[in-house]
């Protein structure tokens, strides 16, 4: 750390790759405010930043025919050692009458059952994953995509020492809230959507 009169500047130091001495806990961030992915990946750089594996399962996020070129965490993630994702995501939202609604539910259940084979074995390339973040998830159970049993399954089944984060939906996730140790509303007060600003690159994707 080096210190200027005004601030403290931290220079960053190569990091190794090691094991959390206490990870485990189940997360949830629900509501219908902006926010709820920012925070879970927010929180995976962190992880990553101290040497933890962090691996995200993302649904119900699509873009265009290549979604890596359009969404910007995906390219800050492809920069940070131990840090990766996977997207399920249908282009567009379910049942806004813009995309195939079938597609959307089959494509739920396909990172439903990714999330379900990671969370039986966490292993990727080798390296055991510490943190797990499956977004969007409940926003497709809260939709009827996936089942909300399976959510709690997912929940049940997980190892000991696996952080599972779990986002999304406006609407109060009941059968999870008795599976978590931590469950935050994040909710709208104001929002540009709502005066027609569209989303924007950079900030929302």
């Amino acid at each position: 750390m080096t210190r200027d009169d005004a601030t403290d500047t931290v220079d960053a130091q190569p990091i190794e790759p090691s094991a959390p001495d206490s990870f485990g806990l189940v997360q949830v961030f629900w509501g219908d405010g902006k926010g709820k992915s920012t925070a879970a990946m927010g929180m995976g750089f962190r992880a990553a930043g101290h040497g933890y594996r962090v691996h995200m399962v993302q649904l119900m996020k699509g873009g265009t025919s290549t979604v890596e070129d359009v969404r910007g965490e995906y390219n800050a993630i492809a920069e940070l050692p131990r840090y990766s994702f996977e997207n399920s995501g249908h282009y567009g939202w379910h049942g806004f009458g813009t995309s195939d609604d079938d597609e959307h539910e089959a494509r739920a259940k396909g990172g439903l059952a990714r999330a379900r084979e990671l969370v039986d074995d966490p292993v990727i390339d080798g390296e055991r994953v510490h943190m797990l973040i499956v977004d969007e998830i409940l926003y497709a159970a809260n939709r009827g995509l996936v089942d909300p049993g399976d959510v709690v399954d997912l929940i049940e089944r997980k190892p000991d020492d696996l952080e599972l984060v779990l986002t999304g939906g406006h609407e109060h996730p009941d059968y999870v809230v008795d599976h978590a140790d931590l469950v935050t509303e994040i909710g709208k007060e104001k929002h540009p959507i709502d005066a027609g600003q569209p989303a924007r690159k950079g900030t929302e994707y």
